[in-house]
């Protein structure tokens, strides 16, 4: 390991593939998704549904902009070491802060995020010779400053006024991202990379779905400790496993192999990785919605019908779709009819389950997740490898 900073550009002719380093942050993203689980099924209402979504952008948000810089820098280097494993020690306080950040820890989760991204931000422009990735840096420092008056104002309002301006705060980073942060009376940021670099982003991409999966098989470990192993109890496990097990498989239907490459071959492949990392930001709130679904299910099975229970439980499955969907037809210019009907098949299942158990909800879920591999099997053989990358997706 070594510690100049002349050179920190990433070599991937020798590291392709997720460093030790890389995965280690990852570890801590598992805690940060269980908070928000946590935080959601405490307050299983449309506000707090509403808060878990702007903490969950947030935090997702971290995650994605480490991976980019980690992507590009040489993560053997003890500068770049010593800053993701400061990051990491910023996502951990985040996480701990999310179960009452629109309450009492709201400043200190808002201090931290800010902290993560504009540090982060100072780290590469003081450090980085490479005047272009330091020129892309101090535009995002720009932006990323722009939000501090509403993280902070936030911060002290009130919970009704908190959830609000710290939307308009991710807004604007979210947007700034898609412009690759451009500054007026700044010269725009050149995009591109090398083949090899996609295929990091990709693995580091899917990295982030297996920790999102984790997220959800701890969950239902950890309620199937709680219970009884009575015959309902281990039916409900069943049923849940066997969820997560379809939303792996509707997952890894070509992205597992080829995300990288149909990204290498677009014509606008920066772009099209960002839009590809805000589609894995939706799949994983659909793993987290998923994963408070499991916990309603394993905890009452067969208990009265709930119109929450009922839309958390066909809704994880349903936002998760919303997400591969877009990947799908923004990185393989794929019209994706099955998760299209899929989408229909789980909004048409809504009415009726508001009249049955959480179970009879989770089951038929899985029957419309089982419907779509089923169809993703039969269309394998004949997909091509990878898509000619088009400037924009195509119709077909």
């Amino acid at each position: 390991m070594t510690s100049g900073t002349g050179d920190l550009a990433r070599r991937f002719e020798t590291t392709a593939g997720a460093t030790f380093l890389e995965l280690f942050f990852d570890v801590a993203f598992v805690f940060a998704l269980r908070a928000l689980a946590q935080l959601l099924l405490s307050k299983l209402t449309w506000s707090g549904a509403y808060q878990t979504l702007v903490v969950m952008l947030a935090i997702g948000w971290v995650w994605c902009l480490t991976v980019r810089v980690t992507d590009e820098l040489g993560s053997e280097r003890t500068s770049v070491l010593l800053l993701v494993l400061a990051t990491m020690v910023g996502a951990l306080v985040l996480a701990a802060a999310v179960p009452e950040a629109f309450g009492k820890t709201g400043l200190v989760f808002a201090g931290t995020y800010l902290a993560i991204q504009i540090g982060r931000n100072l780290f590469v422009v003081i450090l980085l010779r490479h005047q272009e990735a330091r020129h892309g840096a101090q535009q995002s420092l720009i932006w990323h400053a722009a939000t501090v008056v509403p993280w902070v104002i936030g911060a002290l309002a009130s919970s009704p006024v908190r959830a609000p301006l710290w939307t308009v705060a991710i807004a604007i980073i979210y947007i700034a991202r898609w412009v690759d942060y451009a500054v007026p009376g700044l010269r725009r940021i050149r995009t591109g990379k090398a083949q090899a670099g996609w295929q990091h982003l990709a693995e580091r991409y899917r990295a982030l779905f297996v920790i999102g999966l984790g997220e959800v098989v701890l969950a239902i470990g950890s309620n199937l400790t709680d219970h009884a192993f009575t015959t309902t109890q281990t039916v409900a496990f069943v049923v849940t496993f066997a969820i997560t097990a379809l939303i792996w498989r509707v997952y890894i239907f070509r992205a597992g192999t080829q995300m990288g490459p149909a990204i290498h071959a677009s014509a606008r492949s920066d772009l099209i990785a960002t839009v590809a990392s805000y589609a894995h930001v939706i799949m994983i709130s659909g793993l987290v919605v998923t994963s408070v679904g499991d916990a309603l299910v394993l905890e009452h099975p067969l208990g009265h019908p709930r119109t929450a229970a009922t839309v958390t439980i066909l809704g994880g499955p349903a936002v998760f779709l919303v997400g591969r969907y877009l990947l799908s037809y923004i990185v393989f210019s794929d019209v994706d009819k099955s998760r299209l009907i899929g989408l229909l098949a789980l909004a048409l299942l809504v009415p009726p389950m508001l009249f049955l158990p959480p179970l009879v909800n989770s089951i038929a879920a899985g029957a419309v997740l089982t419907g779509i591999v089923i169809v993703d099997s039969r269309r394998s053989p004949r997909i091509p490898v990878s898509p000619p990358g088009p400037d924009r997706p195509s119709d077909q």
